[in-house]
Order: structure tokens, then C-alpha cells, then sequence
């Protein structure tokens, strides 16, 4: 089964417009602009015989998070590829998987897992986390309206419409798509990003558990991860699941170290 989500400030960082992507949905293939995102890969193929079914960010070396919601009740371990395109054969990660012990089924609360490796993965430099309270210091600077984010996924690629006109068909390619985004609103554990644009992406099934990167597409600071969308053909507003919250840094606190 697939899930719907539906990516101190560095200076590295631009704020602003970012060159648009033309696949998430309605992006671009990521290629190796982000090698810390990868896809949580099943023990079997789907029936339409791709393999990947959520996303996640690999936090630390040894770190990998995704949303609890990718998970079954009682999962042990999970299976992690950074391959820009999976396939069979393809290099393997397995780790312990852990989801925050606060999420409950059918709640978006809490909703954060990570996969935890005995190894550490010394050849991808890891993702950055934000500061504590990074977006709401933005909001209050009055930063984040007009800025850009990046969502990075191995979801569904422009769903097709059914014959009622709304997203029925999913196509998935097990590849790393990235896409470019427009701030909407954001609230105490919640950023909304929204499609203002013909040029602008989204997220879709697949792509939970994925990075919401603040800035453009060679942005890494994570500030959120995909949990939701508003509707079923991938071009509503995007429901992130915030990281800078005291709550979300509660949960990641156990596992990294956190700026």
C-alpha cells in the first residue's frame, strides 16, 4: 500500500523564487541534487511492479526519518534505498524502525517515524534540521509569504483524471522527483504549501514521510515532512508536518543531535 502525504538559518539558503521544476507532480527528476531522500522500499513489488511506497531524509548517519504513518502495527525493521531510480539489486539499507510512540492510527498528530542503522552511512552527508522556532521567527519577520519550498519524493508523477474528472490513476517510476512550492499558512505544528502557479508542484501518494527543504532546489535544510494533501489528484494544499515545533524536536531529540 501507498500513502499520501501526500522538503540557525544557513546562509547557503536563498529565500525568494526558484527556478521552477516542470514532476513529483508537475516536477523534475531530482537526479543527485538529493541524496539524503530516499524511498522505503517493500519486501515485495506492487502489482504494478514498482517497489518504493513512502519517503523519508536521512538525518544523521546512522538516522533515516520518514512518517509513522508508512508503517504496519508491530513493524520491526524497514528496507532503505538512495538510489535516484530503485531497482532490483539496487544497494539496501535495513535499520530498526521506530515511530513516535505519541502517533495513534488515523491521527496526523505525531505523525514521524525514523529507521535506525547499525552502520553508519558515511558516503551521504545527512539533511539539516532547523532550529527551534526557525519558521515562526520567519513568519514574524514576515519572511516566509513569497518564499520557496522544495518537496522531494518518490511518489506518483502526475496523476491521470478518471472518467468523473478527478485523479484516479497513479503512476509511479521508483524515482526521486523534486518540485518547486508556494508558502500558504502556517499554524502551531502545521506548514501549508499550495500550488499558486501552473509552474509549481506537489506532492502525491508515495511521497509521505518526504523533506519539504525551505528554499530552491539545492536548499537541504529540512523544515517539514509530507503527511497529507487535499485532494486525490495531487494539486491541493500540502499539509507538513513541521520540525522545528518543541514537539516534533522532542521525538527527533532521542535520536540526533539536534542545532
Amino acid at each position: 500500500m501507498r500513502f499520501v502525504p501526500f522538503v540557525a538559518i544557513a546562509a547557503a539558503v536563498t529565500f525568494g523564487v526558484a527556478t521552477p521544476a516542470s514532476a513529483i507532480t508537475n516536477g523534475s527528476p531530482d537526479g543527485d541534487a538529493h541524496p539524503e531522500v530516499g524511498a522505503l522500499v517493500g519486501d515485495k513489488a506492487n502489482p504494478d511492479g514498482t517497489w518504493s511506497y513512502c519517503t523519508g531524509t536521512l538525518i544523521s548517519p546512522t538516522v533515516f526519518l520518514t512518517a509513522a504513518h508508512c508503517g504496519e502495527r508491530k513493524q520491526k525493521t524497514a528496507r532503505v534505498s538512495f538510489a535516484s531510480h530503485y531497482e532490483p539489486g539496487a544497494k539496501l539499507y535495513t535499520g530498526r524502525y521506530v515511530p513516535d510512540p505519541r502517533y495513534k492510527d488515523k491521527s496526523d498528530l505525531h505523525d514521524m517515524a525514523v529507521v535506525i542503522f547499525n552502520t553508519p552511512i558515511t558516503d551521504i552527508k545527512p539533511a539539516q534540521l532547523p532550529t527551534a522556532g526557525l519558521l515562526d521567527k520567519l513568519k514574524a519577520d514576515n519572511r516566509l509569504k513569497g518564499t520557496r519550498f522544495t518537496p522531494v519524493g518518490y511518489g506518483s508523477v502526475n496523476p491521470t483524471k478518471n472518467k468523473k474528472g478527478r485523479g484516479g490513476r497513479y503512476h509511479y517510476t521508483d524515482t526521486r522527483n523534486q518540485a518547486s512550492i508556494s508558502f500558504d499558512a502556517l499554524s502551531r505544528r502545521w506548514l501549508d504549501l499550495k500550488l499558486s502557479s501552473k509552474t509549481d508542484g506537489s506532492t502525491c501518494f508515495g511521497d509521505s514521510g518526504g523533506p519539504n527543504f525551505l528554499g530552491g532546489p539545492t536548499s537541504h535544510l529540512l523544515v517539514a515532512t509530507s503527511i497529507s494533501g487535499a485532494d486525490d489528484a495531487c494539486k491541493g494544499t500540502n499539509f507538513d508536518y513541521r520540525l522545528d515545533t518543541a514537539s516534533a524536536r522532542e521525538f527527533l531529540g532521542k535520536y540526533v543531535t539536534l542545532p
